[in-house]
């Protein structure tokens, strides 16, 4: 997807129309990151199975506490703690051992997930940072899949322990009073429609909520972007009722997940009370119908057959809950996801030369954004750049000078046309290769929060003496060596705390160090004081010996030392020549440098 050449952020990411994956294709999806672990997930599985099997054992003790050690006195006292101690203990260590391997499960598959997605981000194609904020990528790396994975193995732990439990349980009851269990049974249906029911109210409803946050992370990212504007013009008080109404919306969405999600337990806790009482009427109808003769229940196991019964009122609710956390970590997860099935991997080719030469050719490249209707950025551009050249692009705002510079690099790709350099069309290039012949330096520095050598040295081998040498051809090397770490001292978010000349400079220090055939020049002396620029233009005479240079400037003293001038308007090139012919034409060139002239934009 390629993106205008002032384009505004891109809005939160909206959802799929198509529609969802059933729980086991998303299960499925997810099992490449968390399945692998087999012996963390066969220790999770022993553990739990262990710890439910416990369950019944404590009812089952009561039979015989009872009938032998109240109803018949014969009873041991010492297997009494031995038993009760000796149950908890082997439940303990079952059900540490399988949140321990759950964990395990939880982090690596975490792990796995984000590195994935990170390096997805790293190579995917440009359309992706069109369609998504900043703020909703952040969100779904960072936080999405943290809380999904939280979320889908605590679940897991639920599901697991709750239901070997709900099994033992079953099993004991089934031992004791077969014909009793079986109203049980009834329970069972109306439980799995309340929990699908309200399952589906919750997905969409967590689906919503997603979109409702990345809404509110936009807006404040936005404002954090644009602090000093919002100030300068005092709209602080309609972004606060912006924000506001979009905290309004999401409170009432997590208002509603939460009486969706609260809603199960009530309703299953009914059903089994209901069918609690019904069992305790039927046993009681039975001591009194049948007599003690026919009737195989002792008190003791009378007692121990509710005893159990109520027991699997616990994990019958827990079940009902683990839908809540199921529901809302795939939603979470399932963003990243989608991040991996929608930013396919940009393409490139197989030629990979160590160095070009710097020949660059665009052969009646167009390019357009939106539809075919539209204006086009670019509009049948040719151009020849010959190795070493020095080439200026000028012309007004919006002619397509940067969206040819980005074509380049294939930051955008043209609708129509062909690009060349050495000869070979761009498409044939293998991406890192193609994107190693070229330097940019341009009016919006981008720094890392990192040392001043690792932004020099970015994506390189860091060499310390090499560094410096590059400080010291951009006319940077006085300041930094002052500094008190050096060319490791940290330069904070985007470098913020370095002036505008200095930002560039570094800039110019990073295009040395990487050394690359073609350079490319975005404003690079803009908004710059006049001895800034001197410093500025010193270290670019330097940068730019003995490379392929392509300038978008509007100073005059940016531009009268290139070796060709190119005026473009409205996506084409109107005219070409040296700075002095082209004033001498008394074209657009001439009417731009007048222009320039007289409002004391150029020296």
């Amino acid at each position: 997807m390629q993106t205008p050449e002032s384009s505004t952020p891109p809005s939160p990411a909206t959802p799929s129309a198509s529609p969802p994956d059933s729980l086991s294709q998303r299960l499925k999806r997810l099992a490449v990151y968390f399945g692998g672990q087999r012996l963390a997930w066969t220790l999770a599985m022993v553990g739990t199975l262990v710890g439910a099997l416990t369950e019944p054992l404590l009812a089952a003790l009561l039979k015989p506490l009872l009938d032998q050690g109240f109803t018949q006195g014969t009873l041991a006292l010492w297997t009494v703690p031995v038993a009760i101690m000796g149950l908890f203990l082997v439940r303990g260590l079952a059900l540490f051992a399988a949140q321990y391997a759950l964990a395990r499960i939880a982090n690596e598959g975490m792990l796995a997930l984000r590195r994935t997605l990170f390096e997805r981000l790293l190579a995917a194609e440009m359309g992706l940072f069109a369609r998504q904020s900043a703020s909703s990528l952040a969100n779904t790396i960072v936080y999405e899949v943290q809380t999904g994975s939280t979320l889908l193995v605590q679940a897991a732990l639920g599901i697991s322990r709750d239901g070997f439990t709900l099994l033992a349980l079953l099993g004991y009851l089934l031992y004791l009073n077969w014909q009793l269990t079986l109203i049980v049974a009834v329970v069972a249906p109306g439980v799995a429609w309340v929990m699908k029911t309200l399952s589906r109210r919750l997905y969409r409803l967590t689906k919503s909520s997603q979109q409702a946050t990345d809404a509110l992370a936009y807006v404040v990212e936005e404002n954090v972007l644009a602090h000093r504007m919002v100030r300068l013009h005092g709209a602080q008080a309609s972004q606060a009722q912006r924000f506001a109404a979009l905290g309004r919306e999401l409170r009432q969405l997590a208002i509603k997940s939460t009486i969706s999600s609260s809603a199960m337990t009530p309703l299953t806790q009914m059903m089994a009370a209901a069918a609690l009482s019904t069992v305790i009427c039927t046993a009681l109808w039975q001591s009194r119908t049948l007599g003690a003769a026919q009737n195989d229940l002792t008190v003791g196991g009378f007692i121990s057959f509710i005893t159990a019964m109520l027991m699997l009122i616990t994990p019958l609710r827990r079940l009902a809950d683990v839908s809540s956390p199921i529901t809302r970590g795939l939603a979470a997860l399932e963003r990243g996801m989608m991040l991996l099935g929608e930013a396919p991997a940009e393409s490139g080719g197989s030629y990979a030369p160590a160095r070009a030469q710097g020949r660059l050719e665009l052969r009646d490249v167009s390019v357009r954004f939106g539809n075919e209707t539209a204006a086009p950025a670019l509009d049948h551009m040719n151009l020849l750049i010959q190795p070493g050249e020095v080439v200026a692009l000028v012309g007004p705002s919006g002619a397509g000078k940067t969206t040819l510079v980005h074509l380049l690099p294939r930051f955008l790709e043209p609708s129509s046309g062909q690009i060349l350099l050495d000869g070979q069309p761009l498409p044939a290039w293998q991406l890192p290769a193609l994107r190693a012949q070229f330097a940019l330096v341009s009016q919006d520095v981008v720094m890392l929060n990192d040392s001043i050598a690792v932004n020099v040295a970015l994506g390189a081998t860091l060499d310390e003496a090499r560094v410096q040498t590059c400080l010291e051809a951009a006319n940077l090397w006085a300041h930094v060596a002052a500094l008190p770490q050096g060319i490791h001292t940290v330069v904070g978010h985007n470098a913020t705390q370095l002036s505008g000349g200095q930002r560039q400079r570094l800039a110019i220090a990073r295009a040395l160090y990487k050394d690359a055939p073609i350079l490319i020049l975005d404003e690079a002396t803009s908004a710059l004081d006049t001895e800034s620029e001197r410093l500025v233009q010193e270290a670019l005479q330097r940068l730019m010996q003995g490379r392929t240079t392509l300038v978008i400037a509007h100073r005059l003293s940016t531009i009268e030392h290139a070796d060709r001038v190119v005026v473009m308007e409205r996506g084409r090139m109107v005219e070409q020549g040296t700075h002095t012919q082209l004033l001498a034409n008394g074209g657009l060139y001439a009417r731009l440098q007048s222009r320039a002239v007289g409002e004391g934009a150029a020296p």
